[in-house]
C-alpha cells in the first residue's frame, strides 16, 4: 500500500485524512443533534463536551489535508466532473470555515477556550466583540447543515457512479 496518491487511487495518507475526517464530521453532527434534541440529558452530556475540541482537531486535519493535497496534486485520481470537483472544494471550504467562525464566536464572547487542558486563548473581562458573536451565531450552525446536505449528496453520488452505465468505481479509489 502506497503512502502517496497515484492517478488510479488515493494513498494511505489521503485515505486516513478522508475517513478520519468523515468519522469526526459524523461525531460533530451527532454531538450537535444531541445538544439540540436532547438538551440536559445524559446523551447531551456524553456528546456535547467533545464538540469544540473535535471541531479544532477537524480544522487541523483539514489544514494537513490541504498540505498533503498540494504535495500530491499531480499524482491524484482525476475528478469525474467539474461538478464533483466543485462539490469537494465546497465541502473542504465548509470544513475549514465552520470551525473558524465558531472560534471567532468563542473569542468574541470573552470566554476562555481550552483544548485538552491547554489554554488556546484566555477570556477577557471587557465588552464582548459583537461582530464575532454575530458571525458565529449566524453562520456556524447553518453552514453545518449545508455541509450535511453536501455530504449526503457526496455519498449519494458515489452510489450513482457505482450503478451508472459507465460503472465508475469511485469508492474503490478511496476505500482500497
Amino acid at each position: 500500500m502506497a503512502l502517496a496518491d497515484s492517478t488510479e487511487r488515493y494513498g494511505t495518507v489521503a485515505r486516513f485524512f478522508h475517513w478520519s475526517m468523515a468519522l469526526l464530521v459524523l461525531w460533530q453532527f451527532l454531538s450537535a443533534s444531541a445538544h439540540f434534541f436532547f438538551e440536559d440529558t445524559a446523551i447531551e452530556a456524553f456528546f456535547w463536551p467533545t464538540h469544540k475540541p473535535l471541531g479544532v482537531i477537524l480544522l487541523m486535519l483539514m489544514v494537513l489535508r490541504l498540505i498533503w493535497y498540494l504535495i500530491n496534486r499531480a499524482n491524484r485520481p482525476q475528478s469525474v466532473s467539474l461538478l464533483a470537483k466543485l462539490g469537494h472544494i465546497t465541502m473542504y471550504l465548509l470544513i475549514t470555515v465552520i470551525p473558524i467562525v465558531a472560534l471567532l464566536r468563542q473569542y468574541g464572547s470573552g470566554r476562555t477556550f481550552e483544548l485538552f487542558g491547554v489554554t488556546i486563548f484566555p477570556g477577557f473581562e471587557s465588552e464582548k466583540i459583537q461582530w464575532m458573536l454575530d458571525l458565529g451565531s449566524d453562520f456556524h450552525g447553518e453552514l453545518g447543515w449545508v455541509l450535511l446536505l453536501l455530504i449526503i449528496g457526496h455519498i449519494f453520488m458515489t452510489y450513482v457512479h457505482q450503478k451508472s452505465s459507465t460503472k465508475q468505481n469511485v469508492l474503490s479509489r478511496m476505500w482500497k
